[in-house]
């Protein structure tokens, strides 16, 4: 499996590049079925979460739920002009809040895992180098 590092704004790119690429598939094979966009969003999320990098953990969960909205735009069903669409995405927002916030709460709960198991490993490290007996090696004399 790759091991990419995203920072922030490559895991907000990733995850709503993807999101918009996804919808577009949906859109030509599935109609626009949003039930297939949802189900697709919760390993979009997972991924995002595991390929950030650790300095930008607490980015993953905040880009979950743009990436979601952007990636609606193609299969929001939306009327004529921009009204339409606007409200076809608010409908479509609503509607389908339970794939936002499962996808955000994946992302949530593995960013904070990660997050948890990096701060007990600096701190064991810490623990460590704190119990190790300071030697000091005896200088040699210049010849």
């Amino acid at each position: 499996m790759p091991n990419p590092r995203l920072t922030g704004l490559g895991s907000g790119l990733f995850c709503g590049a993807v999101m918009f690429a996804l919808a577009c598939l949906d859109q030509l094979l599935f109609g626009a079925s949003l039930a297939v966009y949802g189900v697709l969003f919760l390993p979009v999320c997972a991924l995002t979460a595991v390929w950030v990098r650790r300095g930008d953990l607490g980015t993953a969960p905040v880009v979950a739920p743009i990436a979601f909205a952007f990636g609606l735009l193609p299969v929001a069903d939306g009327g004529g002009g921009l009204g339409g669409r606007v409200m076809g995405l608010i409908t479509a927002l609503a509607t389908q809040a339970g794939w936002l916030y499962g996808g955000t709460l994946v992302a949530g709960v593995i960013a904070s895992v990660r997050k948890i198991r990096l701060m007990t490993r600096r701190a064991a490290q810490r623990r460590a180098q704190a119990s190790r007996p300071a030697t000091t090696a005896p200088r040699r004399r210049p010849a």
